[in-house]
């Protein structure tokens, strides 16, 4: 029995491991390892995450805000996000949802909605979560994307040229 129980201990301990970086914080969420890193030493890891394979997954149990600039969202935006804003942030945006609500935010790679889910926090959201990866990720896992319009679209805009590396070129139509 204790060698059960030693077994256990070690194999849960290897798990442990095994999904997380010197730093402690999570690694592998990302196609890209390179970018999977650029994340990991951009954001502060201050919001619960929450992977995109887990987001496509249970997209209509939940509420999704895109934290970037305007035109960004008209653009191309995770279909149902609603818009939340980034420096136009606007607490009213989100009078219609009890603070218990599972909300996720999301920008280019989470810098953004990270601070924004800091903000929602301190106002007494308790159940949010900052998508790693963001719409780059979304995007790079060739998940779907609607305009303004709400037509599926392959463009993404990828904020400036220097981030627009993190977005694969086969699978997205790169815009800044």
């Amino acid at each position: 029995m204790k060698s059960i129980q030693y077994s256990l201990l070690i194999s849960i301990a290897f798990v442990i491991l095994s999904c997380a970086q010197g730093n402690g914080q999570p690694q592998g969420l990302c196609i890209d390892e390179k970018f999977d890193k650029e994340i990991a030493n951009t954001i502060s890891f201050t919001v619960p995450l929450m992977g995109v394979e887990e987001l496509h997954a249970q997209k209509e149990e939940l509420v999704v805000f895109d934290t970037r600039k305007q035109e960004e969202y008209d653009l191309s935006h995770i279909p149902g996000a609603r818009y939340l804003g980034y420096k136009d942030f606007e607490v009213d945006r989100l009078e219609d949802l009890p603070k218990n609500t599972k909300i996720v935010l999301y920008c280019s790679i989470g810098y953004r909605s990270e601070k924004i889910g800091q903000r929602l926090q301190a106002l007494g959201y308790n159940n949010v979560f900052n998508l790693y990866g963001s719409i780059f990720e979304w995007a790079n896992h060739s998940y779907p994307l609607e305009n303004k319009e709400g037509k599926l679209t392959r463009k993404v805009h990828t904020y400036n040229k220097a981030w627009s590396k993190w977005v694969d070129g086969e699978k997205s139509e790169k815009v800044w």
